[in-house]
């Protein structure tokens, strides 16, 4: 198999891949917000294969998902689409220019910083269009709704991403799927494991509270 065949087999792999993650790990937060996990795929996809392949998943996905299991339309594809390349392209880029762990951790905290900022930005120019609500209304939502939301998705995605990296990267290096790096510093990070673990366990009774279940 060339390069250009693996590659495009690797990129509709990861589309699949995230489009089903997208349509069955929906979980209901607050109000029309769900969270779901397809953004970990998008970004584990730019650490190996880099931004470009971030990019394109991102939008194939968003579109397959407008035309299939949302009710948003195209302003929700657009949110989307926007969403998932603030976080996963950023922590991607970042990684690319610097394949080392402090690399990653800076990435992922900047996808992470950026991706709330800009969806703040987004939810108050785009949410009124597609929600039905007088923008007054949504400016109300901003601090109370859209910022912990954002919030506690980034720290989701950041920590799983972290989390998950160096074993699926090992895994498909094994099988000839993912290129071997000289530039990749091998470190000890089990402070920063932990870290992410920390970050997980509080995002998930963060989610799990603002559902009422504890």
């Amino acid at each position: 198999m060339n390069s250009k065949t693996k590659r495009t087999t690797i990129t509709a792999m990861l589309c699949a891949i995230t489009y089903i993650v997208m349509a069955v790990g929906r979980i209901p937060v607050v109000l029309f917000l769900k969270y779901d996990p397809s953004d970990v795929i998008v970004t584990l996809g730019g650490f190996i294969w880099g931004p470009m392949a971030s990019c394109t998943v991102a939008v194939v996905v968003a579109i397959f998902e407008m035309m299939t299991v949302s009710g948003t339309g195209i302003f929700g594809c657009i949110m989307n689409i926007v969403q998932t390349l603030s976080f996963a392209c950023t922590a991607a880029v970042i990684y690319k220019k610097k394949r080392t762990l402090s690399g990653a951790v800076i990435g992922l905290a900047s996808g992470w910083l950026f991706s709330v900022v800009v969806m703040m930005l987004w939810n108050y120019l785009i949410a009124p269009l597609y929600m039905g609500y007088p923008r007054e209304a949504v400016i109300e939502l901003l601090l109370p709704v859209f910022l912990p939301f954002n919030l506690l998705k980034g720290g989701l995605n950041a920590s799983l991403t972290f989390l998950l990296y160096k074993p699926v990267v090992t895994t498909l290096r094994k099988n000839g799927y993912a290129p071997f790096s000289e530039k990749e510093i091998k470190q000890k990070h089990t402070g920063l494991l932990l870290l992410a673990f920390w970050i997980l366990l509080t995002c998930i009774l963060f989610l799990l509270s603002m559902n009422g279940m504890i």
